[in-house]
Parts: C-alpha cells; structure tokens; sequence
C-alpha cells in the first residue's frame, strides 16, 4: 500500500487488525455476560437486553439442532429488519451452520433458486413472507425442497400496546400488527417461531470459530444466475472489528439500523459490529423519513449507516424541524454517491461530515472508507483496515499512475473465499500481482496524489437504483418467462432520485402484440422483487446484435444516455 494513502489515516485506529480466533456468536456471548442488562435491540418502543437476546439465540439454536440442522448446514434467513431477524441469523450461527440471507423482496421465481443452489433445508421467514417460500420451495423436485419452515409472525417482537406509539407509521400498523394464518409447506412441516422458542430445547456444543464458513450472500453478475460468496466467520469478523473502530463505535453507540440487515453492509457494519462492540441497535424494518426523525430523536441515536437517497428523503421531510438530530456523530455509507449539496446541508446546518464508502459482498463491506476527519465529497475513500487496493489496467493488471482510470483490484483478510459451486466464476474473479492474490472488484476508478479513489465507470454491466444493485442479465432471464416476451434487453435509465431505474427494450412476440407495457410491469411486480421491476418498457421490432447473435445492450445503453 502507498504511503500516501496513510497521510489521512485516523488516530488511532491501527493499518491492520488480527483476526480473533472465535466466531461471531461469541462477540454476543461475551456482551450477554457483559452487559446483560444493556439494551441490545430497540423496536419502537420494546427494549430487548442482551441477556434477552441471547437466551432467544440459545433456544432458537436448540430448536434447529432438534430439527437436524448440522455443521456448515445452510439455513435461509428471508427477513425484514426485525428483533426476530437478529436473533434467526446468530442462532444460526450458534448451532454451527451458515446463514443465507435472501432479500425479502424476492418472489417465488427468485427464491428457488436460493432455496437449491444452497442446497438449504430449513428456512426462516415472518408470516408476510411466507407463502412464496412454500410457493418457491413446493415447485421444486422432492429432493431439493425444504424440509422446514419456520414462521414468525411481527408481534412476537412487539408489546401489546404498540399501535399507539408513535414511532410507527400509521400505514404499518395492519401489516406488523395482523397475524397471519402459516403456509402449508409439501412434503415438508411448518413451525411457528413462538412454540419452538417455548421449547427451550438445547443447543449443540459450539464448535466453530474463524476458519469455518458462517455465510453464504448471493451476489449477481453479468451473465447467469447470482452467485453465492463464501465468506468465513474470520472475514466478517475483521470489517466488524475494524468498522466499529473507524467509527469510534462502542458500549455506550446507539445505531440506527434501517438499511438492510440480510445486506452486506447492514448485516456487517450495523448487526455484527454492533454487538461486538456491545452497542444498541435501533431497528426500523422499513424506510420512513418521519419515524427515522422520531426514532433518532427519541433514543438519540448516535450513528446512522444508510444510503444517500435516505438523507435525501428526511431533508425534505416537512417535520424536519420537530427533530433533533444533535445526538448523530457518525453519519456515512455507500451504494450510491452522495449529491455534493446535500452533504454540504448536511455539514453547515448539522456539522455532520457524510463519511462515503465503498466495498462489495464479496469484500465483506467496506474496502474502502473516507477518514472522518479528512472525508471528500462523492469520493470511494481511502484503503480500508488490513486492506491493499490498487487501479490497474484491466488487460495487463500493470498499476496505473496517480489519476489514470483503470480497475480497481483488492486483497486483505475481509475478501471472500470463492463463489459457491463455481470455480470457473471464482478462478477469474482472481488474479496474482506480485505473487499476492487479489480479487477483481469489476469497478472502474482512479487515485488522486493524496491515496483517495474515485469510481469513474464500472466493467460490469449493472444498474445501481438508489443503492440496490441490478443486475440485468439476471432481471432477463426472469422476464423471458412471460408469455409475450420474444427477446429482452435491460438497461438503465436516468432518473432524478433513484440515479438509475431499470428500462426494459423489449420485442413481443407475433402472436402477442397486444400486450402494454402495463402488462409487463405488473407481470413482473409479481415475479420478481421490486427493485428490478423496469419502470419503462419499450417496444421495438428487433435488438441490435452482433455478427455472432449477441444482443448489443451497450448501443442501446449509449442511445439512452
């Protein structure tokens, strides 16, 4: 690493951090014994201990182990940010097996094919969810489907008189506050999360730590079905650890965790790293710019992690004023380049400097962060903890100069193993430089004279929609199930909040050509999650191909901007 990316380096906070041998139920462990009485998740107005919440994760764990799952099982985890989704992925984690978290935003379609790469037997899911799980896992060949399912439903976290505290948005109180009736699962049984935890039944001995994988990510890429990222306890731990001490996060931190805990960096950053530290997490299972001002208010949060379009909404909120937001410190995070004037509000009116980051699933979060003390605006950040990254030029992997674009490659204890089942995938995920191995991060960028790196274009042809990443090849293969669907093109297109939505170009086919684009949209509202859904279709006769019958997506990607 160059020494010009230390000039900025915050005090005291090391260059490189060991790993810890344990694994990371054992951060809660130790905070359970620490602080039993602390708060270690708030939910509206339910304040759940540590002590609490690590008797839940024992009695969950003793409940998979009763179920047969085993060490370096894949369990699926399909959750808003909920209590139950915390307590669901270290009890996971405490009978020895891994986590696969899924986006609760995917469908049936979707889930499928989670559910049987990850070859998974048991899911956890809440009772909105439910029924595509059982959809997805029932259409599935026998062998492949799920052998369990367990349910919760919202008010298994919630105290009986939580539809009159204000921190919940009237518009969630039907869906947190209605029981659902539980999904019948063939060939499989469904458990309700209450009654298994009623059973306190007891976990297995914990056998694992460092070296033993602890979660399975699924991330997508230009060609195909996503890919899961095996990553050990060891990598999660390391950007926990190292995050927490970026940020000056500690005992007495309260975070606001609204960004998504089954996301890398929700999951990392805020859960892990939380609870190492023994900090309290404020958990909002849904974006909502008024209950974020009550919630920061209230329990005067003192570090939120989110993405840009957030801050964005609560500026403009009308309430803004009724907030007090003076508790923040801490306030960064990624997915997205934060608008150079709303971080400028940001630091003239609150004094709160936007640290923007940069990393991916396959690094376990950051790899990159901007010091908080020296942060530039729309800029990656410098190297992370223990991190070595590099811009080189993508044909000959020779390292670029100061301000010379090229793609940016990374090593260091947070990166990944490999993808799961694909060793082709990951052997040209990988490269050698000067007998070190580093992964190709598929991202375009630059170093200025001072060691900060700016993105400048990416390899990879994807679509970033307010943080949530798109991948198009993936968005067609599901939309070349509609009937009327002859070929399909994705591409991104403008748009003034999100940065980038999804267009679809589409060709019908003959005996279809009565189909709106209305049809499409809603087809795809059901079939997959909403973040892919085009929010334009266009029709044409034909694609522009090569001379060997690939689709051109590049010229119809440069003829929209």
């Amino acid at each position: 690493m160059k020494q010009s990316h230390f000039k900025f380096w915050p005090a005291r906070v090391p260059r490189s951090l060991g790993v810890p041998a344990t694994s990371l139920w054992d951060n809660l462990a130790v905070a359970a014994r620490r602080w039993p009485d602390k708060p270690a998740l708030i939910y509206f107005d339910r304040v759940l201990t540590y002590a609490e919440l690590a008797g839940q994760v024992e009695a969950l764990a003793g409940a998979l182990h009763a179920l047969g799952v085993r060490r370096g099982d894949r369990v699926l985890l399909d959750m808003q940010n909920t209590p139950q989704l915390v307590v669901a992925h270290y009890a996971i984690l405490r009978a020895n097996a891994v986590v696969v978290p899924v986006n609760p935003m995917n469908r049936a379609g979707e889930l499928r094919h989670y559910i049987g790469d990850g070859d998974a037997r048991v899911a956890i899911t809440t009772a909105d969810l439910a029924p595509e799980l059982a959809q997805a896992s029932d259409a599935m060949p026998e062998a492949g489907r799920l052998a369990h399912l367990i349910v919760t439903q919202f008010t298994d976290a919630l105290d009986p008189g939580a539809a009159h505290t204000p921190a919940m948005a009237p518009a969630w109180r039907d869906w947190l506050l209605a029981a659902q009736p539980l999904p019948r699962l063939a060939g499989g049984q469904v458990h309700a999360w209450a009654e298994l935890l009623a059973r306190n039944a007891p976990p297995p001995a914990h056998e694992v730590g460092r070296d033993d994988m602890a979660l399975l990510p699924y991330t997508s890429g230009t060609t195909g079905l996503p890919k899961g990222c095996i990553h050990r306890h060891g990598s999660l731990m390391h950007n926990a650890m190292a995050s927490n001490l970026w940020m000056g996060t500690h005992s007495e931190s309260v975070l606001l965790a609204v960004v998504p805990m089954f996301h890398i960096t929700g999951l990392v950053v805020v859960m892990h790293g939380a609870l190492a530290a023994g900090a309290a997490m404020v958990v909002m299972p849904r974006w909502d710019r008024d209950v974020a001002g009550y919630l920061i208010s209230r329990w005067q949060a003192t570090a939120w992690i989110n993405i840009p379009t957030m801050v964005i909404d609560l500026l403009a909120s009308p309430n803004l004023e009724r907030y007090d937001l003076s508790s923040l410190d801490t306030i960064g995070g990624g997915g997205a380049a934060m608008p150079q004037a709303v971080a400028q509000r940001l630091l003239e009116e609150f004094g709160l400097v936007f640290q923007e980051g940069y990393g991916l699933t396959e690094t376990s979060g950051p790899s990159h962060f901007n010091p908080p003390d020296h942060a530039k605006q729309q800029c990656l950040g410098i190297p992370f903890v223990s991190c070595d990254a590099r811009v080189v030029d993508p044909e000959t992997l020779r390292e670029l100069p100061v301000g010379e674009p090229g793609e940016i490659v990374i090593r260091g204890p947070q990166v990944f193993d490999g993808y799961w089942k694909r060793p082709e995938a990951t052997a040209s995920a990988f490269v050698e430089i000067g007998g070190e191995r580093f992964f190709r991060s598929g991202d375009m960028g630059r170093v200025d004279e001072e060691g900060y790196f700016f993105m400048t274009d990416r390899l990879k042809r994807m679509i970033n929609a307010s943080g949530f990443k798109v991948w198009p090849a993936e968005v067609e293969l599901l939309m070349y199930k509609h009937p009327a669907i002859q070929e399909a093109c994705i591409i991104a297109t403008k748009d003034a909040y999100r940065g980038e939505s999804v267009k679809a170009v589409v060709v019908l086919r003959p005996t279809h050509q009565d189909t709106t684009a209305e049809d499409i949209i809603g087809w795809c509202r059901e079939n997959m999650a909403v973040y892919k859904v085009p929010r334009v279709v266009q029709f044409v006769d034909s694609l522009p191909k090569s001379g060997s019958g690939k689709v051109m997506w590049r010229t119809l990607q440069e003829a929209e901007v």
